[in-house]
């Protein structure tokens, strides 16, 4: 796959716009790629959060997530910014923050996800902004960093992202994690049909900050043990916060773990609400089929899955296919549930 905001943040390097620092440098939200191989990249120091993208960079040799970024600065820091405005505004000043006097904060974003907006809140912070256009993305560069800084409103973007109550205090979230200020839609028809009698040993697949996960153990008694996994370490964090609670009643594991390559244990139930978008807003319905796929894999026999998935979604082949018994529960405001039952 094609990732042209990755190529568009290399290309000052490779045309020599810009020297490659000899200190190395930091690469926020890193992703793997055509322009990472291109040539080598000296002392490059790797951050990903999202488990997919962090194991494909470590099995390309990158340093990916390494303890020293919390404590090192960088003569150099790259960011490809999300498309959430707080989480990106957030990033940028963490950027900026990890940079030495005198060093650069290079950024690129394709024009279709905010690259005009990040390239003016890029200036806002840090003063004089070089920018280029290539591969309808935007990549933009701080000239040498020194007192142009804003340091005030560095201050408050760094804290933009911070952990905080949703739902009136119900849960904990952050800016950039799916549905990160509500209960989204399609979990909450999937919550209100799950049966009392559900029992034994879950698993939540996909389970952002931990609100199906919550439901599951707040309306079924019989959930003895629960497995949380989650591709983005910083929804991750917010579930371990949002299930505290249950530590007393349940075996809780929570598992950083891109669910497409499989699961490592076996399971009494399943419930998911799975993805059908890649990280950069791609459909990959492919994503969806995966995920039912793990779950086949995992349930002991007779073991149930519950799923919510858009109504349009045509999930039932692979269903039918690695389940015994297979019905929808309900539909409603474009979304279906679905119970599977593994066959002995």
């Amino acid at each position: 796959m094609t990732d042209p905001a990755l190529d568009t943040l290399f290309w000052p390097f490779v045309t020599d716009q810009l020297t490659w620092p000899e200190g190395g440098a930091l690469f926020l939200r890193a992703r793997d790629g055509w322009a990472l191989r291109q040539r080598p990249w000296p002392g490059l120091v790797c951050e990903q959060t999202f488990k997919p993208d962090a194991d494909a960079l470590a099995r390309a040799g990158f340093a990916v997530n390494d303890e020293s970024i919390g404590t090192r600065k960088f003569p150099l820091v790259l960011v490809l910014p999300p498309r959430q405005r707080a989480e990106a505004r957030a990033l940028l000043a963490r950027a900026i923050e990890a940079t030495e006097p005198g060093g650069r904060v290079i950024c690129a974003m394709s024009n279709n996800e905010g690259a005009k907006s990040g390239e003016a809140d890029l200036r806002r912070l840090a003063g004089t902004v070089e920018v280029a256009s290539k591969n309808k993305c935007r990549v933009f560069w701080t000239a040498p960093l020194g007192d142009a800084i804003d340091r005030a409103l560095l201050a408050e973007w760094r804290e933009l992202d911070a952990v905080r109550p949703i739902e009136g205090g119900r849960f904990v979230s952050r800016p950039g994690v799916f549905a990160w200020d509500r209960i989204d839609i399609a979990s909450a028809l999937l919550a209100e049909h799950l049966p009392a009698d559900l029992a034994g040993s879950a698993a939540d697949l996909g389970a952002g900050f931990g609100y199906l996960s919550v439901e599951l153990l707040t309306r079924c008694a019989g959930i003895r043990a629960l497995d949380v996994y989650e591709a983005e370490r910083r929804a991750l964090d917010l579930a371990r916060i949002n299930l505290a609670s249950f530590a007393d009643r349940a075996r809780l594991r929570f598992h950083w773990h891109d669910v497409a390559a499989g699961l490592p244990s076996t399971y009494d139930v399943i419930v998911t609400n799975p993805p059908f978008h890649a990280q950069r807003g791609v459909d990959r319905p492919d994503i969806g089929r995966r995920f039912i796929a793990a779950a086949a894999g995992a349930l002991r026999p007779r073991g149930r899955l519950w799923l919510v998935a858009n109504r349009h979604l045509a999930y039932e082949g692979v269903l039918t296919q690695e389940f015994a018994r297979v019905r929808v529960v309900a539909q409603a405001h474009g979304f279906k549930v679905i119970e599977a039952v593994a066959g002995k």
